[in-house]
């Protein structure tokens, strides 16, 4: 009957010498002296005292050194600092400072005769000096003998009591037993954080209670039905941080902590983790920026100044070069003035380069060729031309913007400007790719104060998680918003203790139910809300804006004004036309009344002021300022320079030369016969 307890595993508490734990030596002979002057039929021998006899002397000494401590401290002189409140009841009688004793109780610490003793706020039981033993119910010659096979502390968790120790399973058997151990009916303290939209805290006052709602309590509804375990959740305090959370998991203030904990290698150094239960990465969140930048010049930066400089020469040189080649054969062209004729010309080689055409056709060969020149000019040019401009509006959608993680590493904003959640896992990346260990970042404590401060112009950019930033600027501040670009892809994980005993249970529940699709389900029902329609967006408008091009439609309007000038000058008012210089010279004055009584001693100093020419010194200070000319601009420049298209205007160069070569070769006889009469 006693061969069917072989393979039975017995928990057992035990005390620090068993482990080789530190404890007090001379408080435990003086324990034994005692008791052996006193009570010497009652005393068993050192070696045979009880385990329980051992804890209740340090708990009884915790006593004793709590009063002592408690009554040193203790200021009221009125009554001494142990009262009891008599009752009728005696279960209902209790110490009047009690709470305060209980405070000194938490903070005692010292080593016992069992170990180390020591405790904390949350819980009720020592957090220090506990140790265990495993026996293992094994067969002997004498029937059966309990014999250790696994040790536990706080430090070392489980390992063999002795490197030879060998388990007897159930059946008598060396193999251990399939499977693992489930949580359902286990009280599971449940640790959270308060992360809109993975844990929603709503106090109902009429009701005295807090609600939860969001991913996390859904989550755990799940895992509920699923494990059947009894939750109990733990609230953290207000100003709790994410590597506070996993601390609570380590000291056992919590069995496991749910919400948005990122897994990273140094939590793992002190906890556990499950399988992931939301993916996620790293976003740079900043202010939605709607400066505008007007630049009236912005259509002619594709091409540099020298460039557009090259451009008119060869225009008007064409211009020349044509009116030379076709006036004495085109009828376009003759019975003209030369400045009309050179002004048709310049607009042929203008419509040509710009593709459009002309009112006339070239009829020579020469004049043919030079237009294949002009045309060559025009096809590179305007290629290169719409090219140019294209990118270059699209530089000016993202300057002055992070445009990534990059743009953070090379200091685009001051690191001061960088605000950053203390103990997180995005302090941890800082530290780690950024800036090399140095906590040169504007610290924030929670995540309202972060949006809070970018708000409040306190910082410029802040790193958070994609999921949180994404929620937050799609649903509660609209004026905030995102880069694109993620960075430091991780997931979020249920912490819980190392070797814990349910960790294989949970993370095959988790499994399933990211396999079956619940949590993709669940992160829809969460995350697929968009209050701010107008905000955050994947779609990046490439439409390019009134701002952009205003000088375009400035330049057309000056030249619409120009051609109106041009038909009311020589269609309305011939007797009209436009002057090339200034007239009617004029100048200021100070205004006075008639016949003022001082008029002729201003007249007189400020005549003195210009003939000394105080006057012209005054115009210089502030008139012949030029801030414009030496300024200096952070734009990189990206216009085409003369040196890059050299050889397209050699190519040009070479072709109008070979139409001179050409016209000459045609007019050939023409010129001898003009050089033969002239030497005669």
């Amino acid at each position: 009957m006693y061969t069917k307890l072989i393979g039975m595993l017995i928990l057992e508490p035990i005390i620090g010498s068993v482990v080789n734990a530190p404890f007090n030596t001379t408080l435990l002979n003086a324990a034994y002296q005692i008791w052996e002057q006193y009570e010497p039929e009652t005393f068993p021998g050192s070696t045979k005292v009880n385990y329980y006899a051992l804890f209740a002397f340090d708990a009884t000494w915790t006593l004793i050194q709590s009063l002592q401590q408690f009554c040193s401290t203790y200021k009221n002189s009125s009554s001494p600092c142990i009262s009891i409140v008599n009752n009728s009841f005696c279960f209902d009688r209790h110490l009047l400072n009690a709470t305060s004793f209980l405070n000194t109780i938490s903070t005692t610490e010292f080593v016992g005769v069992s170990g180390p003793v020591k405790f904390s706020d949350n819980v009720t039981d020592r957090i220090d000096g506990i140790y265990y033993i495993i026996r293992n119910v094994q067969p002997s010659t004498n029937n059966l003998e309990l014999v250790p096979v696994l040790q536990w502390s706080h430090s070392d968790n489980w390992k063999t009591y002795t490197q030879s120790d060998v388990i007897i399973w159930p059946g008598n058997t060396l193999v251990p037993p399939t499977g693992f151990a489930r949580l359902e009916g286990i009280n599971l303290r449940i640790c959270v954080i308060e992360s809109m939209p993975f844990t929603i805290r709503t106090n109902i006052i009429e009701q005295n209670q807090t609600k939860l709602s969001g991913y996390v309590p859904d989550l755990i509804d799940l895992l509920q039905t699923r494990m059947r375990f009894i939750p109990y959740i733990i609230y953290p305090s207000a100003n709790q941080t994410y590597d506070g959370l996993i601390k609570a998991v380590a000291t056992s203030v919590c069995d496991v902590a749910i919400g948005d904990i990122t897994v990273t290698a140094k939590r793992r150094e002190i906890v556990d983790f499950s399988t992931s239960i939301f993916d996620n990465s790293m976003r740079i969140i900043v202010r939605q920026t709607k400066t505008v930048h007007v630049d009236l010049l912005s259509y002619l930066r594709p091409f540099s100044l020298n460039l557009w400089l090259i451009l008119l020469i060869c225009l008007v040189y064409a211009a020349v070069l044509l009116c030379i080649l076709e006036r004495p054969n085109n009828e376009a062209l003759q019975n003209r003035s030369i400045t009309s004729s050179s002004g048709m010309s310049m607009w042929y080689s203008i419509g040509t380069i710009m593709g459009y055409g002309a009112d006339f056709h070239v009829q020579t060969a020469a004049g043919r060729l030079l237009t294949i020149g002009l045309y060559l000019l025009s096809l590179v040019l305007m290629a290169t031309y719409t090219a140019n401009l294209a990118s270059d509006l699209t530089i000016s959608k993202s300057k002055d913007t992070i445009s990534g993680i990059d743009d953070i590493k090379n200091g685009k904003i001051p690191f001061s400007r960088i605000g950053i959640l203390v103990e997180s896992s995005q302090e941890d990346y800082y530290l780690r790719e950024i800036s090399e260990g140095v906590r040169n970042y504007y610290p924030l404590k929670t995540q309202d104060e972060l949006y809070s401060s970018l708000l409040n112009n306190l910082v410029d950019a802040s790193i958070l998680d994609t999921s949180a930033i994404e929620y937050y600027t799609n649903n509660i501040y609209c004026n905030l918003t995102f880069v694109e670009t993620d960075f430091a892809p991780s997931s979020y994980g249920i912490a819980y203790p190392k070797q814990w005993l349910y960790g294989k249970d949970l993370d095959v529940i988790i499994l399933s139910l990211r396999e079956s699709g619940v949590l993709d389900d669940l992160k829809k029902k969460w995350f697929d809300k968009n209050v701010c329609q107008h905000s955050s967006s994947s779609y990046v408008s490439t439409s390019i804006k009134l701002e952009e091009m205003s000088g375009l439609f400035v330049t057309f309007g000056l030249i619409s004004i120009l051609s109106a000038i041009e038909y009311y000058t020589n269609n309305i008012y011939c007797n009209l036309t436009l002057a090339g210089k200034d007239f009617a010279p004029s100048s200021y004055g100070i205004v006075y009344p008639k016949q003022w009584l001082y008029g002729k001693d201003l007249d007189v100093t400020i005549l003195s002021l210009r003939e000394s020419g105080v006057l012209d010194d005054l115009k210089r200070k502030w008139f012949d300022k030029n801030v414009c000319q030496d300024s200096t601009s952070s734009y990189v420049s990206t216009s085409i320079n003369m040196e890059q298209m050299s050889g397209l205007f050699v190519t040009f160069g070479l072709i109008s030369i070979l139409s001179i070569v050409l016209f000459i070769w045609k007019k050939r006889f023409v010129i001898k016969d003009c050089l033969t009469r002239s030497v005669r």
